[in-house]
C-alpha cells in the first residue's frame, strides 16, 4: 500500500501471448496456426445411439473458435485415433455429442492413461450419454444422463463468473436448448459453474440444485463438461461459443480456474449493493450493472463491517484493466475495524494484486512479508483483462493462498503486533490509474 517503486515484469510468455485474445471470440478470423505451437485439440463425435443434427455445426464452430483463438482443431468418428502416440499430439478432446459405447478397452485404456499424463477433456451435451459401463469415464464427465424433457427456453443460474467459460456471463441466462437431468449430482466431486432454474420450465427431475456445466481437475488432467449445445442453433449463438472456448481453454491449459468443489460459503458481495461494507479513506468503489467492483482513486480501503472473522476460507474474483498488469490492488485480512486505511496496513495483511512488483510485493505475496512462489504463481496467473480467483485460508496464524486453485503462498504470523486468528477483510483501492475489478465475494467458515 506504498506509492509506486521500480517494475520488473513477471507475466509468463504464455500469459502475455493470451492478452489479444482472451476469452471473447475475436471478430476477425486468425490465420491457422502453425503446427502444434499453439495448441490442438481433437473433436471426437462418434454415435453408437443417438444421433444429434447438430454435431457437423459444432464441428464448424469448434474449427472456426481454434482459428480464431488460435489452437489447431481435428475432427473424427474413427476410434481408432485413441492411442497413445496419436492422443499424445493434443492438448484437449472434445467429446461432442458422442452417445453410447464408443471405445474398446484398449483404446478406453489410451484415454485413461492421456489424461493421467495432463491432457484435457471437454464434455458436450451428449458427452454425459456415452459409455455407462467405464465408471472411470463416468467420473471424468461427472454425471450421466438419465432423461430430458421437450427443448425449451430456460435460465440458467451462473454460480462461477470467474471461469473463463461462464466470465462473459451475467447472473442469469436465458437460452432454449435440450435440457438434461442426470443421475446423480455432481456438486461433491466437481466445481458447479452454473444450474438450472427448473422454475423457469417444465421437466426438470433434480430439484432446486440442478448443475448444468461444471469442471474438475480429475486423475490427473483437467476436464470440463456442459450440458448445452443439443441444437443446431447453439453453434451459431455467440454466448454459448464463447462459453464452449472458455472450456476448451481451460482444458487445454491454456489458461486457469479454481475447479476445486465448493460447498458451503456466504456471499458477501454477490453483485447486488454494498450493505455490510464501508469505505475507509479516500477514493471509492464503483459498481456496475453486471455486479462488478471497481476501484477508483485512493489510497482507501472498502471493508466488510458486520463482523469480522476467524479460521475462514474467503474466495474472489479479480481483474485488472491495463494491459502491462501494472495495476494495483489488495486484499486485506486479520485488520481490526477502523475507519482509518493505515489500520489495516500496520494491523493487518494484505495479499497483492500487481504482477509487476519485486517479489514479496507481487501478486500473490503477502505484501512487504513474504514472496509467492513465483513460478507455481506465473503458471496460474491469466493475463491482464481475464478473470482471476484467490481463495485466501486463514487458520490461526497461518494464512494460504490459492491462485486459480494453485497454492502460491503459504505464510505463517509470528508478529506479536499482529494476529490473523480474529479479524476484518477488506478490498484496496490504491489510487488513480489502478483499476482493478472484483466481484463474487464469498467466506466459509472453517470451524
Amino acid at each position: 500500500m506504498t506509492g509506486r517503486r521500480t517494475r520488473r515484469a513477471r507475466l509468463t510468455a504464455a500469459a502475455a501471448a493470451l492478452l489479444a485474445g482472451a476469452f471473447a471470440v475475436p471478430q476477425q478470423a486468425a490465420a491457422q496456426p502453425d503446427g502444434d505451437k499453439a495448441g490442438r485439440v481433437l473433436v471426437f463425435s462418434r454415435t453408437a445411439g443417438f444421433r444429434h443434427d447438430s454435431i457437423p455445426d459444432g464441428i464448424a464452430a469448434i474449427r472456426q473458435l481454434g482459428a480464431d483463438g488460435g489452437f489447431r482443431v481435428d475432427a473424427t468418428e474413427d476410434a481408432a485415433a485413441f492411442t497413445p502416440r496419436k492422443l499424445a499430439r493434443y492438448d484437449a478432446v472434445v467429446f461432442l455429442s458422442t452417445t453410447g459405447d464408443v471405445l474398446d478397452g484398449r483404446q478406453q485404456r489410451a484415454f485413461e492413461a492421456y489424461i493421467g499424463k495432463g491432457g484435457g477433456y471437454v464434455g458436450v451435451h451428449a458427452a454425459a450419454d456415452t459409455e455407462y459401463d467405464w465408471k472411470w469415464y463416468g467420473g471424468l464427465a461427472g454425471a450421466y444422463f438419465a432423461s430430458h424433457p421437450a427443448i425449451q427456453p430456460a435460465t440458467v443460474r451462473v454460480e462461477d463468473r470467474g471461469h473463463p467459460a461462464t466470465a462473459h456471463l451475467g447472473d442469469s441466462w436465458q437460452r432454449t436448448d435440450e435440457w438434461y437431468n442426470y443421475r446423480s449430482n455432481p456438486r461433491e466431486r466437481a466445481h458447479v459453474l452454473a444450474t438450472l432454474d427448473e422454475g423457469s420450465y417444465t421437466g426438470g427431475t433434480m430439484g432446486a440444485d440442478h448443475p448444468l456445466a461444471w469442471c474438475q481437475e480429475y486423475a490427473g488432467g483437467r476436464a470440463f463438461y456442459t450440458g448445452a449445445g443439443h441444437t443446431e442453433e447453439a453453434y451459431a449463438d455467440p454466448a454459448f461459443r464463447a462459453h464452449l472456448l472458455g472450456g476448451i481453454r481451460y482444458a487445454t491449459g491454456a489458461v486457469r480456474a479454481d475447479c476445486r468443489p465448493e460447498t458451503g460459503y456466504t456471499p458477501l458481495y454477490d453483485g447486488h449493493g454494498l450493505d455490510g461494507w464501508k469505505q475507509a479513506g479516500p477514493g471509492s468503489f464503483e459498481e456496475s450493472a453486471e455486479g462488478t467492483l471497481t476501484s477508483r482513486g485512493g489510497m482507501g480501503l472498502l471493508w466488510y463491517a458486520r463482523r469480522p472473522f476467524s479460521s475462514y476460507s474467503l474466495k474472489l474474483d479479480w481483474r485488472m484493466a491495463g494491459a502491462d498488469g501494472d495495476d494495483n490492488s489488495g486484499v486485506f485480512v486479520g485488520f481490526p475495524a477502523s475507519d482509518d486505511p493505515w489500520s489495516a496496513v500496520e494491523k493487518g495483511y494484505e495479499i497483492q494484486i500487481d504482477a509487476t512488483d519485486v517479489d514479496e510485493k507481487t501478486t500473490g505475496s503477502v505484501y512487504g512479508f513474504q514472496s509467492a512462489d513465483l513460478a507455481a504463481r506465473d503458471r496460474a496467473l491469466n493475463p491482464p483483462g481475464t478473470w482471476n480467483t484467490y481463495e485466501i485460508r486463514v487458520e490461526g496464524e497461518r494464512l494460504r493462498v490459492y491462485l486459480n486453485g494453485v497454492l502460491v503462498n503459504d505464510y505463517t504470523n509470528t508478529d506479536p503486533a499482529r494476529s490473523l486468528t480474529d479479524g476484518h477483510v477488506g478490498l484496496q483501492n490504491h489510487g488513480d490509474g489502478d483499476e482493478v475489478a472484483f466481484r463474487n465475494v464469498r467466506i466459509r467458515q472453517l470451524d
